[in-house]
Order: structure tokens, then C-alpha cells, then sequence
């Protein structure tokens, strides 16, 4: 499972918990570890990411089944 399938998981999990106690403890783990990892961009990632908003904004995308076609043919290419 990836992470981001074991993150959907738990949060879908935890949606279903009345327990106001547990809930509070919860939160107490999950902030000392959200504060501790704060990421810390260079100019050139945040341009990259600004040019990557940018051209989503004009539907300029690629579905994944695309990419993964265009990664097969570069590592061929190789």
C-alpha cells in the first residue's frame, strides 16, 4: 500500500470515530510530526512548481497512462 493509499485509509478511518479522547490523542501525534517536517523549497523548485500550476490552469496535461507511455519509450530510447 503507498502512502498516499495508507493516509486515505486512516483518514476515512478515523471520520467514522466518535471518541473525543482518542481523537485528542491523535492529534497530539499528528502535530509533532506535521511540525517537523517542513519543507524548505529552492527558487527554482518554486518557479518549476509556478510553471506546472501555470500550464494545469491551461489544460495543458497528460493523463498518467500517457506519461507512463512516454517514460517506456525514453528508457527504450536509451
Amino acid at each position: 500500500m503507498s502512502t498516499i493509499e495508507f493516509r486515505e485509509l486512516i483518514i476515512n478511518q478515523l471520520s467514522h470515530i466518535n471518541d473525543s479522547t482518542f481523537l485528542k490523542a491523535i492529534k497530539v501525534l499528528v502535530d509533532s510530526k506535521a511540525d517537523a517536517e517542513v519543507y524548505k523549497l529552492s527558487d527554482f523548485q518554486k518557479e518549476r512548481i509556478r510553471k506546472g500550476r501555470e500550464q494545469l490552469s491551461k489544460g495543458k496535461t497528460i493523463s498518467h497512462e500517457e506519461l507512463q507511455l512516454e517514460i517506456d519509450q525514453w528508457l527504450v530510447s536509451e
